[in-house]
């Protein structure tokens, strides 16, 4: 069972990021915190804690505070930011302090769930074996970090227009563009590069849809 911290100041919060984990099998909520300082005593004193949701805004303290402390005192604890900051720079001292996944409020739980199943992955990678690593056990270690990290979107492309077009091909299994478009009240190109860029990220799988006259349609599979 991975044990899980959840770090937010609003209860609010709490409650949303604690009723999903309580969905999703494989994790259990292991405590609440709602500032840094309660977040850096608990990290530290409670060693039993594999991963934690880490807000980047509170009252006493940010979440880089929280991070710079715990690492400074030898805590290696996976760490993911939750929060609403989006600045550039906080992304890029959040990533080099270690945080396996970077997410932006408001999450959806469709999401959230996606993030913590790549995580449930990388976590079970990492402790499977305690001994030396193969060549292969390292590369597909490597493949299933590299899955819980911030993926930088191309310029033109935002990430909640993204996020709402991975739902929508999560939901309905398969769309082309024209249908994406449609469904999401965007022009039909916008549409086709988020789904190759999906596509180029291995989240989606592209083929030919037949059907009617004149050239076949790229359709866009959700890959689970």
């Amino acid at each position: 069972m991975i044990r899980v911290l959840l770090v937010d100041d609003d209860p609010l919060t709490l409650e949303l990021h604690g009723g999903f984990i309580g969905r999703l099998p494989g994790f259990e909520v292991a405590g609440e915190c709602t500032g840094a300082h309660a977040a850096i005593e608990a990290i530290l004193t409670r060693p039993a804690l594999d991963l934690v949701l880490l807000d980047m805004t509170m009252p006493d303290g940010s979440g880089l505070d929280v991070l710079r402390h715990i690492r400074a005192r030898g805590s290696a604890v996976d760490v993911m930011a939750v929060t609403g900051v989006r600045d550039a720079e906080a992304v890029r001292q959040t990533v080099g302090l270690g945080v396996v996944q970077y997410l932006v409020k408001p999450v959806t739980f469709a999401v959230f769930a996606d993030r913590m199943s790549q995580y449930r992955d990388f976590h079970r990678r990492t402790r499977a074996s305690s001994g030396p690593s193969t060549q292969e056990e390292i590369d597909a270690l490597l493949t299933a970090s590299r899955a819980t990290g911030t993926i930088r979107l191309p310029k033109g492309l935002a990430a909640d227009t993204l996020d709402r077009v991975t739902r929508a091909v999560r939901d309905r299994g398969a769309l082309s563009a024209s249908e994406a478009a449609e469904l999401l009240g965007m022009s039909r190109v916008a549409a086709r590069r988020y789904l190759e860029h999906l596509a180029a990220a291995g989240r989606v799988e592209r083929a030919a849809r037949y059907g009617g006259q004149g050239r076949p349609e790229a359709e866009y599979r959700w890959r689970p």
